[in-house]
Parts: structure tokens; sequence; C-alpha cells
């Protein structure tokens, strides 16, 4: 199968599963990434759309444990970039229809939480097709390395991701169910 082909089964499935309750532990992340020895204080996230693993609950666990918390702004020629925001902050609505915060100073994070339409045992990562955070990711890791966690369902994983040389690999891979590594 084609990775159009893949997307629209797994984003189907997804929508068909809406209604039940699944969630990722916040505190099983930070425990998980202490273990890891990672050091880290700009969290990345995204706000959830299209039936993604809403991770906002996360973000704020973390923000109410200090930590800087970034979302991605589009920027022109589908690139992106992150900037600080809290809980409290206005959003703007993109092109696309998804809120991004409303800040000018770019944060680079130490950890990134990648939204994801389906994803391996190999944590190769499959997503809408745009390749934001490919290029995102191959920018930022020429400045720092970034520790790439993908939130999924567990439902979303897939026999295996038909890849390119542009695709980005996860580091950690996080459902309901389990933690890929």
């Amino acid at each position: 199968m084609i990775k159009s082909k893949i997307r629209r089964k797994v984003l189907k499935i997804r929508k068909n599963n809406i209604n039940k309750n699944f969630e990722i532990n916040s505190s099983r992340i930070l425990n998980f990434l202490k273990t890891q020895n990672y050091n880290f204080k700009n969290l990345g996230g995204y706000y959830p759309t299209n039936y993604e693993i809403d991770d906002l609950n996360i973000l704020e666990f973390f923000e109410k444990k200090n930590y800087n918390i970034l979302l991605p702004i589009i920027k022109k020629k589908n690139q992106m970039e992150f900037f600080k925001w809290t809980k409290n902050d206005p959003f703007k609505i993109n092109k696309y229809g998804i809120p991004e915060p409303v800040s000018s100073k770019i944060y680079y994070p130490d950890i990134l939480l990648v939204p994801l339409v389906g994803y391996d045992n190999d944590l190769n990562r499959l997503g809408y097709g745009g390749g934001f955070y490919d290029r995102y990711i191959e920018k930022a890791e020429k400045i720092k390395k970034i520790v790439k966690i993908g939130l999924a369902f567990s439902y979303q994983k897939i026999k295996s991701v038909p890849i390119n040389k542009y695709d980005k690999r996860l580091d950690f891979v996080f459902t309901e169910k389990e933690i890929l590594k």
C-alpha cells in the first residue's frame, strides 16, 4: 500500500474510535524521561486536531512543573517554527484552521511531542503528507539534539511505514498501552 492509502485507512479508523476514552498518562511521560536522564527545559507540543491524541493535558502538566511549553506556527514555504505558549495565552487560527500561539520569539524544543497518523515497530512515523515535521526536525537538529516522541493510539500501529530519505524516525512512541523505544 502506498502512503496515501495507508493514511486514509488509519485516519478512518481513528475517526471511528474517537468516542473511546484513551489517554496517555502525563506523569508516566515525565517519569520515563527522568529514567532516561534527559535534562530538558523546552517541551514542544501541538494543538490537537483531526482526532489526534490530545496533548494539551500533557503540556499543562509540564507547564505546572515549570517547563517552557512550545507550540508550532506555520511559516511561509511550508516551514514551521516553535514559540513559547502558556495555557492563558491567546491563539490565532492559521490557514489550516489550527490554533497557533501569538508570539514572536523562536525556541527550539529539547523534547518534541509529535502527532502522527501511523507508526511501526521501527519508530517510523506516517504523518499527513505535508512534511512539516520532517523538515522542521532536519533543520532544528542542525542546531541541537531533539528527543522526538510520537503520540498515538495503539490501533494506529501498522506493520511497516513506507519511508523515504526525507522521513525522520522517532526516538519513542507513547500509546495508551506501551512505550516503544
